[in-house]
């Protein structure tokens, strides 16, 4: 089992299983919601403990279509924890339980920015992968 949480407690749900790959993107979206590091689970891994009623989604205006979770009291980012697709990113920041998976990817590193340095030898993308 695999825990999750927020900052502030409210929020806390458990994988069954480990995640299958976990990857980096550098655009400034996922900079600025705080879950440029994601880890890819299954929906039906995704067991709420507690606070699931807590998260809330930002709805992006077109032509970004990917909504973004987070607590509604402490702001601690979920990726797209709430999604309705069998498999879908997650922010490996919220995972409190440590797990196996490196990096494998990094992806819009054109966007990267210039203080950051990629210190691992994980493919990378200029934008996102196809």
């Amino acid at each position: 089992m695999i825990h999750g949480s927020c900052l502030c407690g409210a929020v806390k749900f458990q994988l069954t299983s480990e995640p299958s790959v976990m990857g980096t993107c550098h655009c400034s979206r996922c900079r600025k919601a705080g879950a440029s590091t994601v880890v890819f689970v299954k929906k039906d891994d995704v067991v709420w403990l507690d606070g699931k009623d807590r998260v809330v989604t930002y709805q992006p205006e077109p032509p970004y279509k990917y909504g973004r979770c987070f607590c509604d009291t402490c702001g601690t980012s979920f990726g797209e924890i709430l999604a309705d697709a069998d498999s879908f990113p997650i922010a490996a920041n919220a995972l409190d339980t440590p797990f196996d998976l490196k990096v494998q990817f990094h992806e819009s590193v054109s966007e990267k920015p210039h203080w950051y340095e990629i210190c691992d030898d994980a493919p990378q993308s200029s934008g996102h992968p196809s």
